[in-house]
Formats: structure tokens, C-alpha cells, sequence
């Protein structure tokens, strides 16, 4: 079975956020339930692909990890303060054939995240890999992360006109 970024996050988007281990799960049991087979490698590979391209991005649980910051209770507590991946800036969430009951074989609680925490630490890490793209002079990856920069201020209330200035000073101007 192969899914793509969007699907991943479609996947991610019935339960507000799961862990890679429950993606993982998810898309063994969409598998089964397609009649396919599941190349764990080949899974793992396309989370990453899909974080690395804001498709799905990490969300860090807050120290008090049995709430969010509107009191909501996510089924978590702080042992279990695991790294969560969300549908991201880039993502145009899609499911795949049969995701849709998912929710009903899994018995996964939907969560709730901080969207401002989030949007937070997504600023920060499009800043941290814009300030490397620069020192490595990827024209590349610093054309990426520009467009990514875009879809960041359309997704959450956050300004990045800051890293797309960096981003933009490094690219070759037409």
C-alpha cells in the first residue's frame, strides 16, 4: 500500500493528531482492509518526506499534556507526552479508499492540539531550516521553504516575513 502526503494527512486529520506508531497502525489497517501489503520502510519514508515538505508536521505536547490551552482534554497525560504529528501548512488532507472508518476499528481518542503552540513551533523550525538553507547556500531548499513560508501565514496567525526576506536575500533574482 502506498499513500501520499495528502492522504497521510487526511489519515492524521480524523483524529486531530496521532503518533507515528498510530499512522503507522492506521495505514496496516487501511492496508488489510484494501487487500494490499504494507512495506514498513516504505511508510516510514513517506512520513518523513511528507514532514520534511510541511505536509504533516510535529506537534511537542505542552508539559501538561492531559489538556489544551482551551482546557480540552486529549486523553494524554504527561508520561505519554509522545511527539504528535498534525496536518500541516502544505497539506490538502485527502483519504484514502476505506479511511473513512478508521475512527471505527481504531481505538485511538481524537485529539485536540494547542493551534497556536503549533503554529509556534512550525514558525520556529521553518526559521531554523531557512537559517540553514542560507549558511549551505541550497538555493533548492530555500526555494521550497519560500513557498512553504506562504502557506505557513495562510494557515496560522503567524508572520514570517522575517525568514522569507532571508530566504528571498539567497535566491537568485530573475
Amino acid at each position: 500500500m502506498s499513500a501520499t502526503g495528502d492522504e497521510l494527512a487526511g489519515i492524521v486529520d480524523l483524529f486531530g493528531a496521532l503518533t507515528r506508531a498510530e499512522l503507522s497502525a492506521a495505514l496496516t489497517e487501511l492496508a488489510f482492509k484494501q487487500g494490499s501489503e504494507v512495506d514498513d520502510e516504505a511508510v516510514t519514508d513517506a512520513i518523513d518526506t511528507a514532514t520534511s515538505e510541511y505536509v504533516l508536521v510535529e506537534y511537542e505536547p505542552t508539559e501538561s499534556a492531559d489538556s489544551d490551552a482551551s482546557g480540552v482534554d486529549t486523553g494524554r497525560d504527561e508520561d505519554d507526552a509522545e511527539t504528535l504529528l498534525t496536518a500541516g501548512p502544505a497539506a490538502f488532507p485527502t483519504l484514502p479508499p476505506n479511511a473513512e472508518d478508521l475512527p471505527h476499528i481504531l481505538d485511538y481518542e481524537k485529539r485536540a492540539v494547542d493551534r497556536e503552540r503549533l503554529a509556534e513551533q512550525v514558525r520556529n523550525r521553518l526559521q531554523r531550516e531557512a537559517e540553514t538553507a542560507v549558511e549551505n547556500d541550497d538555493d533548492a531548499r530555500a526555494a521550497e521553504l519560500l513557498d512553504v513560508s506562504y502557506d505557513v501565514e495562510a494557515w496560522a496567525a503567524v508572520e514570517v516575513a522575517d525568514v522569507r526576506a532571508s530566504l528571498s536575500a539567497v535566491l537568485p533574482q530573475d
